[in-house]
């Protein structure tokens, strides 16, 4: 046990490292992997380390520590939309992965579609401006001008959602996971199987819904089942535009409407699960539904899913620009985003077909 009373009353307003190594019984290069998060060292002299500096007062000087390294420890992470679940959950992973290396995060929320003064703005400007290490894109579809002026940073630069020429990027096999989906509901026997898609505004970027439907209908004709346009109807990807576009569809007439839905996303999953209560309609028995994320409201509803995790996703984001920035600590890693089915529920075999 550190006995630090005497040294609070000795110690000068300013408290260096080499003060922190002394009480600690450590050398200096050993407090430094401690307090930065990167090399080696073991939790328990970690936690010594912290706990000596925590006390004693020590702040790391980030102008001393960018001037030694060269480095700002600072990763900037930029989003389309900042209220939406999705991105939320990448950003938390990021961020928490980039705060155990020692890194701090600058966010940018291009904010609704991203393609205004917003996004001009954060590409031509802040981007350039800051002092960045590091930058982290998600769900954005760069144009060659954005890269390029990425690029003339020098800095590496990651993506999660989809391919950007150039660029490392993260993505899901969005085509796979729909047909897994889809691949799911017909081995229970379904063939009247409709799907809730994204509206044109969320097809800008790497074009999911597209992708989606396309696994969708791929998985149909391959097992012979002729894709319906009329099963077909698309929202914006939250839980109220699931629901109204579920009851378009589940106010056909028995017979004609579907059996099941595969919604692009989760919200929209439990819109239709909402709106098919409401019309009186028991799920599973009378519809199931399956859906895409593992929405944290997702087993409370008891939802099947094609879980994605995107928390994992920023994660591995944050590991892969690690991986860059100290390869001599963080090896490379894998860019093919795992995806799985997790049945609960909401799916079962049709009543009648």
């Amino acid at each position: 046990m550190i006995d630090l009373r005497n040294l609070h009353s000795e110690r000068e307003a300013s408290v260096n490292i080499a003060e922190v190594a002394r009480v600690t019984g450590v050398s200096t290069a050993t407090v430094s992997r401690a307090l930065s998060g990167r090399g080696s060292v073991s939790p328990t002299t970690r936690e010594k380390v912290l706990t000596a500096a925590s006390e004693l007062g020590y702040v790391v000087s980030q102008a001393a520590s960018t001037l030694a390294s060269g480095r700002n420890r600072n990763v900037g992470i930029v989003v389309p939309f900042l209220e939406k679940w999705f991105f939320v959950e990448v950003l938390a992973g990021a961020q928490e992965r980039l705060n155990r290396a020692g890194y701090d995060v600058t966010l940018y929320n291009l904010n609704l579609d991203g393609h205004g003064d917003e996004r001009r703005e954060v590409f031509e400007n802040f981007l350039l401006r800051r002092r960045v290490d590091a930058v982290i894109a998600v769900s954005l579809e760069l144009t060659d001008g954005e890269i390029a002026r990425l690029h003339a940073l020098d800095k590496p630069l990651v993506g999660v959602g989809g391919p950007i020429t150039g660029v490392r990027t993260l993505a899901l096999d969005d085509v796979r996971a729909a047909r897994l989906a889809t691949e799911h509901l017909l081995g229970l026997g379904h063939t009247r199987i409709a799907h809730i898609g994204g509206d044109d505004a969320s097809d800008v970027d790497f074009h999911l819904p597209t992708k989606r439907r396309q696994g969708y209908e791929e998985a149909l004709r391959a097992a012979r089942v002729t894709p319906d346009p009329a099963l077909l109807t698309t929202a914006d990807f939250t839980l109220p535009g699931g629901y109204q576009a579920a009851k378009q569809l589940l106010g056909a007439p028995v017979g004609q409407r579907p059996t099941a839905i595969f919604a692009t996303s989760d919200e929209m999953a439990i819109g239709a699960i909402l709106a098919a209560r409401d019309l009186g309609l028991v799920v599973p028995r009378d519809l199931s539904v399956i859906g895409v994320d593992d929405h944290d409201l997702a087993s409370f509803f008891g939802l099947t899913t094609i879980a994605q995790s995107p928390r994992h996703q920023g994660a591995l984001a944050a590991e892969s620009l690690l991986a860059e920035l100290e390869p001599d600590v963080h090896p490379p890693i894998d860019t093919v985003l795992p995806f799985e089915l997790i049945v609960r529920d909401s799916t079962s075999r049709p009543l009648v077909d």
